[in-house]
């Protein structure tokens, strides 16, 4: 099955997604970083506290000490962790210039640099890549690995980036856009693939709601 087929099907059950919530690109990257094993309503409890508390900013996040920056995101969970991790980003950051030098690297350079920051891996680094810098990088998480899996488009077993590689080449390959339209698409994509393992292909499938009934060969009828 094209992967392009798979899309369209999505978007025409669900419609675009408008995602990645967030006011700027920095509150994208937090979010990014914030979001790993927890879910999104999680997320937005917690950047809600760094708005109270005046904090959501490279400088606010670089000044607070861990502890404190630890209780604002208490709601993401693994605060502790994440408060390391969110530092770490932060600092990096900042030390790189932020988002005005930033965005002038090429889509190599700015991946591997922050797959070197520590607590930044594949998914985070190109959920980032793509929602806040706006690359052509296509995001791989459980979902997207659940559901093609099912349709027989893969096996599942595959390292994250022969997946992330395979998706970006033949999605270039099927979608005949120019660069902006493939980026958002990518965007929609991803999107669209956590919708529809939410409400139809989740760990116990609901076949019956999924668009994508007739055509997958792992359905249960």
């Amino acid at each position: 099955m094209r992967l392009l087929t798979v899309y369209q099907h999505f978007y025409r059950a669900y419609g675009p997604q408008h995602w990645w919530p967030g006011e700027t690109p920095f509150e994208i990257m937090v979010g990014a970083v914030l979001t790993q094993n927890t879910a999104w309503s999680n997320v937005e409890k917690a950047i809600a506290n760094l708005v109270a508390a005046d904090a959501l900013s490279v400088s606010a996040i670089n000044q607070l000490s861990p502890s404190e920056l630890a209780e604002l995101i208490r709601p993401a969970g693994y605060f502790n962790v994440k408060a390391k991790r969110l530092q770490n980003y932060c600092a990096w950051y900042q030390a790189a210039g932020g988002f005005e030098v930033l965005q002038h690297w090429s889509d190599h350079d700015l991946r591997v640099a922050l797959l070197a920051v520590n607590g930044v891996g594949p998914e985070t680094a190109d959920d980032i890549m793509l929602y806040a810098f706006e690359r052509p990088v296509f995001v791989i998480d459980a979902y997207t690995r659940r559901i093609f899996q099912r349709l027989g488009v893969f096996t599942g077993g595959e390292g994250y980036e022969t997946l992330r590689s395979e998706f970006e080449t033949r999605l270039a390959r099927e979608f005949k856009e120019d660069l902006p339209a493939r980026i958002q698409m990518f965007n929609e994509y991803h999107a669209l693939i956590v919708r529809h393992a939410k409400e139809a292909c989740r760990t116990k499938p609901a076949c019956s709601q999924c668009c994508l009934r007739k055509q997958c060969p792992g359905r249960v009828d």
